[in-house]
């Protein structure tokens, strides 16, 4: 299992270098606001405690909120107990606290973790994954989910999206303080002006494309590492990477009330299968044979 460690340390390790990114397109953006209103260093402390402040209310109602927008309903351990002996029994592998069961009434095959911390999490489950898998491969989708619990990955994706929404929404209030609200700032030169108002209309316009390219790729390398600890976990890589060959042959694996803002969290895409470079270049999650390759090679 040497290799499921190496996994996880190393993407860890580029994780955390991509998201140092946001913290330098959120200064670009407060740098630009400032110097078009004349002091650079006030516009970047504004911008770095509206995020820290936007971003600690997002944390804590997040996990609700995503809940409520896929339809996951809560279920007991008298109604799905096969569910909850998986979840009971990897959670005591983890070491962590056992979170909760929900379940969206969909056909197509996916899941996903979400929640604050493991004291606070949950695990999702589409009503047609639960049919499709068998128990070993049950075992490795809730093992993958665990282990996103117990690296805090669930808190570091709900960050990820949330600091998406800042660049987002400050990008956007830049671009019109650009284009209607006048210079007035410190006198400057004509020349330099203009130059200054073009720069910041291009971080402006291009801040959350980044920002969104950094969101994917985040979550990209976090499906790689969740793979390798829940094959840690249950000792027993064959068991995920049958789910995911059947969630690959999922002929219709659109889950409803999914969208661009939860979609990353799913074990696998929950959109219809598409072709093309945007495609490939905004896509949420890595190609499932290269996941069932490192997994078989475990």
């Amino acid at each position: 299992m040497r290799i499921a460690f190496d996994e996880v340390r190393a993407n860890k390790l580029k994780s955390w270098l991509l998201i140092l990114l946001f913290a330098v397109v959120i200064s670009a953006l407060g740098a630009a606001f400032g110097l078009f209103y004349g002091s650079m260093y006030f516009g970047v402390a504004l911008a770095l405690i509206a995020a820290v402040v936007y971003s600690l209310i997002m944390l804590g109602a997040g996990d609700s909120m995503i809940l409520g927008m896929s339809g996951a309903k809560p279920v007991t351990k008298k109604e799905l107990p096969h569910l909850y002996h998986a979840i009971e029994g990897l959670s005591i592998a983890a070491g962590i606290p056992a979170p909760k069961a929900y379940v969206i009434d969909d056909s197509a095959l996916n899941a996903f973790a979400t929640g604050r911390d493991p004291k606070h999490a949950s695990v999702t489950v589409t009503s047609g994954l639960l049919k499709a898998m068998n128990r070993q491969e049950l075992e490795g989708v809730i093992a993958h989910e665990m282990s996103h619990i117990k690296n805090l990955d669930i808190r570091f994706m709900m960050l990820t999206v949330v600091l998406v929404g800042v660049v987002t929404l400050m990008s956007q209030f830049l671009l019109r303080s650009f284009l209607w609200g006048g210079h007035r700032g410190r006198k400057s030169s004509s020349q330099v002006a203009i130059i200054l108002i073009l720069a910041g209309l291009l971080l402006a316009i291009l801040s959350p494309v980044i920002g969104e390219m950094i969101k994917l790729a985040v979550s990209r390398k976090r499906e790689f590492m969740a793979d390798a600890g829940g094959a840690v976990l249950t000792r027993y890589p064959a068991g995920l990477a049958g789910a995911l060959k059947k969630i690959a042959n999922d002929p219709d694996p659109l889950v409803d009330k999914a969208n661009q803002a939860t979609a990353h969290l799913f074990i696998s895409t929950p959109f219809r299968k598409s072709k093309g470079f945007l495609n490939g270049l905004f896509m949420t999650h890595p190609p499932i044979g290269e996941r069932v390759r490192r997994l078989e090679e475990m």
